[in-house]
């Protein structure tokens, strides 16, 4: 917890105690229901929740938004995005129901009331609409961008001063030689080295990529 403290100072104590509930939720699933890999459950703060959290240094949703989280795993990025945007909605996918048993079960634990759970594809999903979809590594970015392309809606959105937070799209994160996958996609999207904004060793060679709709 206090590696997101070193970046994050203005959170209220309801959700300084959801990221430390975070900790204990986690180990006691994993042991039942492997969402994290073994060698990563103790790095839980810095491999997930901050990996996760990069998202929130480049991004200003308004209440109100809607965010999907495509291939969600075990509850991330989506899960510490809604502890850190309370007022968001958070449409968290995945094709792997036991997956989605822990994502219930801690969302469940610290109260988290803005957070919605499906078991299907993201392209299963129909009528439905989000100002961004985000993901963790869960698929080439062609593929990501095919499926998250339909369900953007494209509206002008409050950004920070001169543009400098993302706006509507997908933001994936990934790590990684992604030149020819980039190559591949079709798009041309925004790169940001993660290293760049979270000084940890292991951040080197992380990126977030922004396909702007």
């Amino acid at each position: 917890m206090e590696l997101i403290l070193k970046y994050f100072g203005e959170f209220t104590p309801e959700q300084i105690g959801r990221f430390e509930a975070l900790k204990d939720l986690y180990h006691e699933w994993n042991s039942r229901i492997n969402v994290i890999s073994r060698k990563d459950i103790d790095g839980l703060y810095e491999k997930h929740v901050l990996h996760s959290l990069a998202i929130a240094t480049m991004t200003e949703l308004p209440p109100g938004s809607e965010v999907i989280d495509i291939g969600t795993g075990g509850g991330f990025p989506g899960i510490p995005l809604a502890i850190f945007y309370p007022e968001v909605s958070f449409h968290l996918v995945d094709s792997i129901r036991k997956k989605l048993t822990v994502v219930e079960a801690v969302a469940e634990a610290i109260g988290l009331d803005n957070v919605t759970i499906q078991h299907c594809r993201a392209e299963e999903i129909h009528n439905r609409k989000f100002d961004y979809a985000v993901s963790r590594a869960v698929a080439p970015l062609r593929d990501l961008w095919t499926w998250s392309r339909p369900l953007l809606r494209k509206r002008p959105m409050r950004a920070k001063e001169e543009g400098d937070y993302l706006q509507q799209g997908l933001i994936c994160l990934k790590g990684g030689d992604l030149k020819q996958e980039i190559s591949e996609s079709g798009t041309r999207p925004g790169i940001i080295k993660i290293e760049e904004i979270f000084s940890e060793e292991w951040f080197r060679e992380k990126y977030m990529i922004h396909c702007r709709y």
